[in-house]
């Protein structure tokens, strides 16, 4: 048995001082591949890992970098900016040499979000024969697998690859779209990086000290703390309904009846809603790739929570951009699309006071776009399949806001209210040129007194403004535009942009002091 151990212990001896490359290699971060798209026009942070103390070299055509790894192995250069073009080969060398091949220059967006970021191009309306027409070797696709992790990555295990009907048909939908939008008016190669979790709050996607240091978020925080504490027990009792459900499952098939969902595991520090789960398996390990912006389609998992998402959803733009340290680069949303039934009077709406949250993140956060999509929801379908307008959307924002193309970029947003005598006149940014209504008649206003009861209202067009009023209503409070679940509306301006449902109030809303 000793001769056994010895022998072993010599042979590794050999193989470690024979082939130092089994374990040192030089490597870069997981962005890194054949493939690639690097972002143009700006400084290029290349990094990996190594041998504490190996030298690194990176070079990129005529251009090329060097530093040493640290202790921990950890290297990082910085290149000049490139111009947009390609392909091009990166070489990086130590002990060892890596090469890059087929690697572009152009303009790179992180695509995220829950569901309906996720959404693939697929399952999308026309979405074969969008799969079938993508073939575009400008526009490259990168897709994050997806998991949660109680501590931030640094590695991501996925490549780079070119845009055909193989590589969109899973790739997301509003991604494709968007990047197809961005890739024909700029004539330069398109790299998209998906990393995007259905069902998912946005305090998953939000780093821990962000958490921290925003008091609304401490309530999440102090619910996660404990269930940490409850964790060993409920992972026993949810592994012994699991073994239930699968025999459960056994039984049915064998009687051909349905299967029903099975149990949903405890929540942990794997689980995707745990806060900063996300951020540390599925965003930190992207930075600091130089990237152009983001997309971000998210908002239905804090619905709930309206309210506190007012703070959250800021906090997590902080986030990002604090952790890039690119300044304030262009983020991009998209807000909530109608869903849940249509209904006749007005009503509060959970979804409602989340859209305004999300016109207030718009208002108030440099450097942010939002998409409305008020005409493509489905009543009953959460995950509405119409897909390209809300990438062709995001894209005219991203073409305003990124590029500095002179075009209108948003629809109407609600200004402000004056009333006159037994009417309000409301008054609109972004109406390019003049409103329009999109059918007989305006739809979605409703009109209050002092009573602070809605009713429904009329409501018409005069230049660019909108004059409401109600029988009944002598005296003009507040007005709201398409506060429901799912509102039905026709206001636009003439770039073809639909307005954002708004309310002029600040009555207390349902979800106010949800946690």
């Amino acid at each position: 048995m000793k001769r056994i151990v010895h022998a072993a212990i010599a042979l590794a001896a050999v193989l470690l001082s024979a082939s130092p490359s089994l374990w040192a290699d030089v490597r870069p971060a997981s962005l890194f591949t054949d493939n690639a798209v690097l972002q143009r026009d700006m400084p290029l942070p290349v990094w990996g890992k190594a041998d504490p103390g190996e030298k690194v070299v990176v070079q990129i055509g005529d251009q090329s970098a060097s530093t040493t790894a640290d202790a921990d192995g950890r290297w990082m250069v910085k290149l000049d900016p490139l111009a947009a073009g390609g392909p091009v080969e990166v070489v990086i060398r130590g002990k060892n040499t890596v090469t890059l091949k087929n690697v572009l220059i152009g303009e790179v967006w992180i695509c995220s979000g829950q569901s309906n970021m996720a959404f693939m191009l697929i399952n999308a309306h026309n979405g074969e024969e969008a799969v079938a027409n993508s073939a575009n070797d400008n526009i490259r696709l990168y897709t994050v697998p997806r998991k949660a992790e109680p501590e931030p990555q640094d590695t991501i295990d996925a490549a780079w690859q070119p845009c055909n009907p193989e590589t969109s048909r899973y790739f997301s939908a509003v991604g494709y779209f968007f990047g197809k939008h961005l890739q024909e008016k700029l004539g330069v190669p398109v790299g998209l990086i998906n990393t995007s979790v259905g069902g998912t709050p946005a305090e998953a996607w939000t780093c821990r000290a962000h958490l921290e240091a925003t008091p609304e978020a401490a309530p999440i925080l102090a619910a996660y703390a404990e269930a940490l504490k409850r964790y060993p027990e409920a992972m026993k009792q949810y592994e012994q309904r699991l073994q239930e459900y699968r025999e459960k499952v056994k039984q049915l098939r064998a009687e051909g009846k349905p299967i029903p969902r099975a149990p949903g595991a405890p929540m942990g520090p794997h689980h995707t809603h745990s806060p900063a789960g996300l951020y540390n398996a599925m965003i930190a390990p992207l930075v600091p790739y130089a990237i152009r912006g983001a997309i971000w389609y998210q908002g239905e998992s804090n619905s709930g929570r309206a309210y506190q998402y007012r703070a959250l959803f800021p906090a997590m733009i902080r986030c990002w951009r604090t952790h890039w340290n690119e300044g304030d680069f262009p983020f991009l949303f998209v807000q909530l699309a109608p869903f849940r039934d249509i209904v006749d009077e007005p009503t509060e709406s959970t979804w409602a006071e989340l859209r305004e949250a999300q016109l207030l993140t718009m208002l108030n956060v440099p450097n942010t776009g939002m998409a409305v999509i008020t005409d493509v929801g489905e009543e009953h379908d959460i995950h509405p399949k119409k897909k390209q307008p809300v990438g062709d959307r995001l894209a005219i924002a991203a073409r305003a806001l990124a590029y500095g193309e002179k075009i209108e970029y948003s629809g109407p947003i609600y200004d402000r209210m004056e009333v006159q005598g037994d009417k309000a006149v409301i008054h609109f940014t972004h109406v390019d040129g003049g409103l329009e209504c999109r059918g007989e008649k305006l739809t979605g206003f409703t009109i209050c007194g002092p009573d602070h009861k809605f009713v429904n209202a009329e409501a018409k067009i005069e230049g660019d403004t909108v004059v409401v009023w109600a029988e009944g209503v002598d005296k003009p409070v507040a007005v709201r535009f398409g506060w429901a679940d799912y509102p039905v509306v026709n206001l636009w301006n003439k770039a073809g942009l639909p307005a954002s449902p708004f309310r002029t109030d600040d009555f207390p809303g349902i979800t106010q002091n949800a946690q």
